[in-house]
């Protein structure tokens, strides 16, 4: 192990205090001592609930809430603070879009267009409007790679496509699906379009403006932050024409016995109590990927992709889900053993201290398509090290002799 990975390390308790390999950060990251430390002191010094006091330490969690909603803004490039809403996570945003946007403006034999690696997340909430709505639900495929085709999407589009509900990054492929030109095809037809950028966003630079995305949700437990707390982006004129997709406290300016008026966004979707100590520890994350610099930490994952590659690409029997090129898997590495549950091979890696996911990762239309019933994955993050790949690479090269293969 490197001095670099020593002192990386020790900015993350769970990892450098127990004696596991994590890899499955594609499911959530850990949280660096920083974070951790902030939300704690967040409860200690300053516990009072945001938006509501006059007093003291409601006003400066607000003004904290505030700054976070400021420094997401800036982080994904966003036009202003006010097309930033907190949610508790991805799915959170996705659902808000579907039923707030997609209730008001969907109407009976419209075209919602999703694609077949979306997370279920990205899948259902479009499934289910369209069963509401009366609404047509159209899935444009990708290659075998990952790889989709932006003839073959522009052909599914049509003047009744009103939305297209497309992730970044599969959390099975890792591959960054450069949405730019899809959004403006999508745009040429007046169709809204909505990212799902809980893969991506913690992984590669996300700029807004320059892809053009219309709505774009994600969560912070993927990039260092706690659970809990996620971000739903929209543009302003779209965040304005919709309806609450909650109703209750602070989403609101006035109530009477038979009137209401709501909050401009992005508080009219922010009803309740908010998660403020989650808002905190997302505020902290941020200021610690800014202090080691996001670059760098892709740098890292990019080195640590290639060389996991490698590693396994060297070992018969198994298959990758994916391109054959490290960095385009930017730390997610989907693969099947041959003759081997995947199951089986989680197991196998838990009894070596080496954490990895095994099913279908929510995305089982995708694996339906691929011609699998599940697979095993292992995905890197900032903080893993070769040593722990090459401890992943020396267990995988042994789970078929462990199973009873003799080859």
């Amino acid at each position: 192990m490197t001095r670099e990975d020593e002192l990386i390390r020790a900015d993350f308790p769970l990892i450098k205090d127990n004696n596991i390999i994590y890899l499955d950060n594609t499911a959530t990251s850990q949280k660096p001592k920083k974070v951790i430390d902030d939300v704690a002191d967040f409860y200690r010094t300053l516990n009072s609930n945001p938006m509501r006091g006059l007093y003291d330490i409601s006003v400066r969690a607000t003004e904290m809430v505030e700054k976070t909603r400021g420094k997401v803004a800036s982080f994904i490039n966003a036009d202003s603070s006010s097309e930033i809403v907190f949610t508790r996570n991805a799915t959170e945003g996705l659902n808000l879009v579907a039923y707030s946007y997609g209730d008001e403006k969907l109407l009976e034999g419209d075209e919602v267009i999703i694609s077949i690696a979306e997370h279920h997340s990205n899948y259902l909430p479009w499934k289910r409007l369209c069963e509401r709505k009366k609404a047509v639900l159209k899935i444009f495929e990708c290659d075998e790679n990952g790889v989709f085709s932006l003839e073959a999407f522009k052909a599914a589009l049509s003047k009744k496509t009103k939305i297209v509900a497309m992730s970044a990054m599969s959390n099975v492929f890792g591959r960054d699906n450069k949405l730019t030109p899809f959004v403006e095809a999508a745009h040429e037809c007046g169709a809204v379009f909505v990212a799902d950028g809980a893969q991506s966003v913690p992984h590669v630079r996300t700029d807004v403006r320059e892809s053009g995305v219309d709505f774009l949700s994600f969560s912070g437990h993927k990039m260092f932050s706690p659970m809990g707390i996620g971000v739903l982006y929209g543009k302003k004129s779209l965040l304005k024409e919709m309806p609450p997709f909650l109703s209750g406290g602070e989403m609101i300016e006035y109530v009477h016995r038979d009137s209401e008026r709501y909050s401009d966004p992005p508080y009219r979707f922010e009803a309740g109590t908010l998660n403020a100590g989650g808002v905190k520890g997302l505020l902290s994350a941020l200021d610690y990927i800014e202090s080691k610099g996001f670059s760098n930490i892709t740098g890292r994952e990019e080195e640590l992709s290639e060389y996991m590659m490698k590693g396994i690409s060297a070992i018969p029997h198994v298959k990758i889900l994916g391109s054959g090129e490290g960095r385009e898997h930017h730390g997610i590495f989907t693969f099947t053993v041959d003759g081997v549950h995947p199951h089986d091979i989680s197991e196998i890696m838990s009894s070596r201290n080496i954490c990895i996911r095994a099913g279908h990762h929510c995305a089982q239309p995708l694996h339906e398509f691929l011609g699998v019933r599940s697979t095993a994955r292992a995905s890197l993050g900032y903080y893993n090290t070769k040593d722990d790949i090459d401890a992943f690479l020396s267990t995988l090269s042994d789970i078929r002799s462990v199973m009873g293969y003799k080859d």
